[in-house]
């Protein structure tokens, strides 16, 4: 029998020594988790309002619901005191849109700066929390399983059709935000088939995180078994000055490409090249 193929997590070295209490951090904690939690809770009761609208109107497109997780990230970036730079320009055209993965912010980040549909592993769909978030959001789960390729190439046909871009990490697992890990090229073929291949376009985005100033490099990585608390309270304790740089590459023709591996590799390489740049 065929078993679902799991994705492999990305160990590397060991994570930076939790940073030195300074004053001034349980303020920044408690004000920033308030602030935080007003925010999504205001996001998710438009979430709830704008997909009752687009439910009686039979809106597939989603154009209401899809702004507010953009709305919600870009609040909660400014929040944290984050800068976020952008280069480039998100691609308005339906699709998908690959990206290096570093962190779990990674999510708020490229909601902060496009309109975008995530494509997850499905046991985020079961974490407290989170998952609820990521159903409300419109995130599309999937299993690594090779008998449920074509269906899931259905799925991603009957979302882009509706007019959404779906982004997922070819990387399958998160990283030190240090590097760039192989790509992988399983849900490329989702893009192949007959209806999607002609008129299917792929958008490589490079991210790269600059940590505070006189914090470890790693600051905003989140990899191996590091606990998603711990990392968040690290993130709203932090004082002003870290940085995100997005560029978004020209996309690319699915059309153009031979196959699920040229596609990935042309995606990889488009990221690498970005990601050295910064």
């Amino acid at each position: 029998m065929t078993r679902p193929v799991p994705s492999p997590t990305w160990m590397g070295e060991a994570p930076p020594a939790p940073p030195t209490p300074r004053s001034g951090d349980r303020l920044r904690l408690s004000v920033r988790c308030v602030c935080v939690v007003l925010v999504f809770l205001c996001g998710l009761g438009a979430m709830g309002v704008s997909r009752l609208i687009e439910t009686v109107l039979r809106r597939s497109d989603r154009p209401l619901s899809v702004h507010i997780p953009r709305l919600v990230s870009r609040a909660t970036v400014a929040i944290l005191g984050i800068g976020l730079t952008i280069r480039g320009r998100p691609m308005r055209h339906a699709g998908a849109v690959v990206c290096n993965h570093g962190s779990w912010f990674d999510i708020l980040a490229l909601n902060a700066a496009s309109n975008v549909f995530f494509v997850a592993k499905s046991e985020v769909a079961g974490w407290p929390g989170i998952g609820l978030l990521a159903r409300i959001a419109g995130t599309v789960f999937i299993r690594r399983d090779p008998r449920e390729a074509a269906a899931q190439a259905r799925l991603f046909e009957t979302r882009i059709r509706a007019g959404h871009r779906l982004l997922f990490f070819p990387e399958g697992t998160s990283s030190d935000t240090r590097r760039v890990l192989p790509f992988k090229s399983t849900l490329f073929q989702a893009f192949f088939t007959e209806d999607l291949r002609a008129r299917m376009w792929v958008q490589p985005v490079s991210l790269r995180y600059h940590a505070p100033s006189g914090e470890d490099p790693r600051f905003y990585g989140w990899w191996g078994d590091m606990a998603f608390a711990p990392h968040l309270e690290k993130l709203l304790k932090a004082r002003r000055g870290g940085r995100i740089t997005l560029v978004f590459h020209p996309p690319l023709a699915v059309a153009a490409h031979r196959d699920r591996k040229a596609l990935a590799a042309a995606c990889e390489a488009a990221v690498r090249d970005g990601f050295s740049a910064l």
